[in-house]
């Protein structure tokens, strides 16, 4: 039986673009930003990577079909370039593609690389005439908002919570992201809010208003991964690690049996049990010291404590209305901003997340470095809709824990 890949690949940089409306650059500007970052905290030359891998979604606006762009841009020593997607999981899969490159043994060092100039594109979220080569046929009986409202609905009628309760829960988790995108200068959106803010914004779609949805951005993100071996030759110490790396896809059956009750997300928990096994974790509300999780809508983020195992079902509302996981809570979430303050440029999104991690890890994240010293990071990154999704669930942490 295979023994995953705990410990066997080490980050050793990572870069960040500036999250935004980026109308004055393209895509090839911001994964040189990103990179250039990344490549200096690496502090290595590029020949040295062998392979890279590109994410990106809606490709028919910026970066094309392939992964010849990200060669190009970064000027990439004639190595496989692979482009990837899988919906707003795309940046962790890039991040799996370089990771089982270097844990086969099959590169010494890779690239994932994740980019979407998604305001190009014309997209907002909610249906429109006109997105470009998306047309208005698809997907055109639904919308992200209210697939994710019906999540909330079914959620709170099988736990039988109060409608205000509920919304109350939701708004404290727009006003935490905030508070901490605020201290963010990578964040798009640097607003404090208030509770009464978020409850009296124009709703989007039932219970969900305007503050419980993330916005439509651009932006890039990088890493580069090696063996601890060739990380430590290189002068580094104090290794941030790859723990565990879990994908999981819907095979249909939350859409066409009545096995599933709409309430909660089967992809987040299988990811999550196989992750934490991967990983050596059996007490994850104790052990995991930071998170980052797909925060499309203020209801997954709290759904998505449950499917992670960190709160009882039905317990989530109760621990975001004690702070748990406030920015001084026991286990901070968002700490970033999230994809609230951040935006969900969607090939980016996974990269980004695990960014975050990363710099926390090494304590290097300035006004937003939480004051323990973290662990273990875990990033949970969604793609589709509350039926029919892919979920993953990426842990790092420090060398040897």
């Amino acid at each position: 039986m295979a023994k995953g890949i705990r410990d066997k690949v080490a980050i050793i940089g990572m870069g960040c673009s500036k999250f935004g409306e980026r109308w004055n650059d393209n895509a090839e500007d911001l994964m040189l930003e990103a990179f250039i970052e990344a490549i200096q905290d690496a502090g290595v030359e590029k020949n040295l990577i062998e392979a890279a891998w590109l994410s990106t979604a809606i490709e028919e606006q910026h970066v094309g079909k392939s992964g010849i762009p990200l060669a190009m841009a970064l000027r990439l020593p004639y190595i496989p370039v692979t482009r990837v997607e899988n919906y707003c999981a795309s940046g962790s899969e890039a991040f799996r593609g370089a990771v089982y490159a270097v844990a086969s043994g099959a590169a010494d060092m890779a690239l994932a690389l994740g980019v979407e100039k998604l305001k190009d594109s014309g997209y907002g979220g909610l249906p429109q005439r006109s997105r470009g080569a998306l047309n208005d046929q698809y997907w055109a009986n639904v919308s992200a908002p209210g697939a994710f409202a019906q999540l909330a609905g079914a959620y709170q009628a099988k736990h039988a919570i109060p409608a205000h309760d509920l919304k109350r829960a939701m708004a404290q988790i727009s006003v935490k992201s905030h508070e901490n995108g605020f201290k963010n200068p990578k964040a798009h959106l640097r607003s404090i809010i208030d509770e009464d803010r978020v409850l009296n914004a124009p709703i989007v779609a039932e219970p969900l208003g305007l503050f419980d949805c993330c916005g439509v951005s651009d932006g890039a993100a990088c890493a580069i991964v090696t063996t601890p071996e060739i990380a430590h030759s290189l002068g580094k110490d104090n290794l941030v690690t790859v723990k565990a790396l879990q994908l999981s896809v819907s095979n249909g059956s939350e859409a066409h049996y009545n096995s599933w009750d709409g309430s909660y997300f089967m992809t987040t928990r299988v990811a999550a049990e196989r992750a934490y096994m991967e990983a050596g974790i059996n007490k994850p509300r104790e052990q995991i010291s930071l998170i980052e999780v797909h925060d499309c809508f203020s209801i997954t983020e709290l759904i998505t404590m449950e499917d992670l195992y960190i709160s009882t079902e039905g317990g989530a509302v109760k621990d975001v209305m004690d702070g748990f996981f406030n920015s001084d809570g026991q286990l901070p979430c968002q700490i970033d901003g999230g994809l609230k303050c951040f935006g969900h440029p969607i090939g980016a999104s996974g990269l980004r997340m695990i960014y975050e991690m990363y710099l926390q890890m090494q304590g290097r994240a300035n006004k937003r470095q939480v004051s323990s010293d973290p662990v273990f990071g875990l990033t949970h990154n969604l793609g589709g809709f509350p039926h029919q999704n892919v979920c993953s669930v990426v842990i790092i942490g420090m060398e040897g824990a």
